[in-house]
């Protein structure tokens, strides 16, 4: 019953028989594979019921559900928790999430221009600004990101961003540990730990002995060839050679 009530339901994919389930003393649930493209793992479910007054068995409910081994979709995510670093394109528009902890209110407009403009000269004319919950939360990922101490760069480097010429520190609570490199040759541009560092240093010397060498290199795998002088001869080996003649 089960079987024909599945396959006058559905057009095709109704595959083995794969057992039954009780649910309660007077429905089951009787399962088969479903061999239809795309749902690997999945099984058709028929609720059989027959009340105790019955005389006769009724199908209750058809329906396509995923096994253990089914594939399925991820876990549906809110828009604003799939944004990832690098997805803003140009023209996108990023609005910040509702209620935003990274964000507090800013500077609240008085009406009177005497405060007003001395207040948006100094900065506070933002309706929002970063609250310290998102001051942490950036100082935490520049300090674990490329340009933190504990890069390979900044463990291989011979001094620190904070020693440097190059380092141009920002404005705010932040200043203390971080400010941007100026130097178009390393990081550019980027954030950088005060205690990160790289080759580039403006403190940087190349080693001593550079340059021009004074003498021609001397070739230690050639062989130069030069006759041997004749051998002074012995006096008394001479006066012996007299004698014999």
């Amino acid at each position: 019953m089960a079987r024909q009530a599945l396959s006058e339901s559905v057009d095709g994919g109704v595959g083995d028989y794969l057992g039954v389930t009780g649910e309660d003393p007077s429905a089951a649930t009787h399962r088969f594979e479903a061999d239809l493209p795309g749902y690997r793992g999945w099984q058709w479910a028929v609720v059989v019921a027959a009340p105790d007054d019955a005389d006769t068995a009724t199908i209750s409910e058809i329906a396509l559900l995923p096994g253990l081994d089914a594939l399925v979709a991820p876990s549906w995510l809110p828009w604003d928790e799939r944004i990832r670093p690098g997805d803003l394109g140009p023209g996108d528009l990023l609005p910040p999430r509702h209620q935003d902890p990274r964000l507090v209110p800013g500077y609240v407009a008085t009406g009177d221009p005497a405060v007003d403009d001395v207040a948006l000269e100094l900065g506070l004319g933002r309706k929002q600004v970063t609250s310290r919950e998102g001051r942490l939360d950036a100082a935490e990922r520049w300090h674990d990101g490329d340009f933190g101490p504990d890069s390979e760069m900044a463990k291989a480097a011979p001094s620190t961003c904070g020693l440097c010429g190059f380092y141009l520190p920002i404005a705010g609570s932040l200043s203390a540990a971080f400010g941007v490199c100026g130097n178009e040759n390393a990081a550019d541009g980027r954030v950088v730990h005060a205690e990160y560092g790289c080759g580039a240093h403006s403190d940087t010397e190349l080693p001593t002995g550079a340059g021009s060498p004074q003498f021609e290199p001397y070739d230690d795998a050639a062989l130069e060839v030069t006759d041997a002088p004749a051998a002074a001869a012995d006096p008394e080996t001479l006066q012996d050679a007299q004698s014999s003649n």
